[in-house]
């Protein structure tokens, strides 16, 4: 298995790069959304790699970020999603967003991306659903909770999303405007929910 590649950027497509590595170039298939994240040609970069192995093919799969890279390999376990699938999926929206549409059984949004229909999206939701974490959306990035209130006010923030829904709003537009927030762990689910609806 490749884990990562490392060297320089030689070329960039709208689904695949190529990266030089001890002269040789690796050809490398990316969601569309890393493409405008990677630096100039010319100029190093570091891609975290999947090795795709079948009797016709050898592929790379590559991502910036290993949550990225460990999300396209969840998304692969689901029956009737395959490589191209998944990162059609990771090109339509980022892991977070993905994660709170699994999470809050937001099939609509997840079947927006290409090749994914609502039953689907809905198998996707039912396989994925116990592995995948709310605290891995607002916890893991948000310096602003100590360590040991990380779920506390993950838990604000579910409440928040939840009162969003009962007042007519679909998950994910509930879950993208509680996201943008810059939370305390004094805030209330009451504020919260208030500083959200300004987003929406």
């Amino acid at each position: 298995m490749i884990a990562f590649v490392k060297g320089i950027l030689d070329s960039v497509s709208e689904d695949k790069i190529v990266v030089e590595n001890q002269n040789i170039g690796f050809e490398i298939l990316v969601p569309g959304s890393v493409v405008s994240e990677l630096p100039q040609v010319g100029n190093t970069v570091k891609i975290y790699t999947y090795t795709y192995v079948r009797e016709d093919a050898l592929q790379l799969y590559g991502f910036l970020t290993k949550d990225s890279m460990d999300m396209f390999k969840l998304l692969i376990t689901v029956n009737g999603i395959g490589p191209k699938a998944a990162l059609g999926i990771l090109t339509a929206m980022d892991t977070d967003a993905l994660r709170l549409a699994i999470l809050s059984d937001d099939a609509k949004t997840i079947a927006k991306a290409p090749g994914i229909g609502p039953k689907t999206a809905s198998k996707l939701i039912l396989e994925l659903k116990d592995k995948c974490h709310l605290e891995d959306v607002f916890g893991g990035v948000e310096e602003s909770f100590a360590t040991e209130n990380v779920s506390a006010g993950a838990d604000a923030k579910k409440d928040a999303i939840e009162a969003l829904v009962a007042l007519g709003y679909s998950a994910s537009e509930a879950a993208g405007a509680v996201r943008k927030l810059q939370v305390t762990e004094e805030m209330s689910v009451e504020d919260i929910l208030k500083l959200s609806l300004k987003n929406l």
